[in-house]
């Protein structure tokens, strides 16, 4: 499936007809909301993982010494 500038036009247009001029940019600053958090959630996720930790087993407990 193409998504072609023409195609792209149409879907505006009738996103535009549907929610109204006021409506998208609110949905467009909530989009912008949600990708931040979620990045920062990556951000953090890889933070936690400590590059001297021991990787968990295949049964998700970790390595016993």
């Amino acid at each position: 499936m193409d998504l072609g500038p023409d195609k792209l036009i149409i879907i505006a247009v009738i996103a535009l007809v549907l929610f109204g001029p006021g409506k998208i940019p609110e949905f467009a600053r909530q989009l912008g909301r949600s990708v931040n958090m979620f990045k920062k959630g990556l951000k953090e996720g890889m933070d936690d993982e400590a590059p001297g930790a021991p990787e968990p087993d295949a049964r998700g407990g970790t390595p016993q010494s």
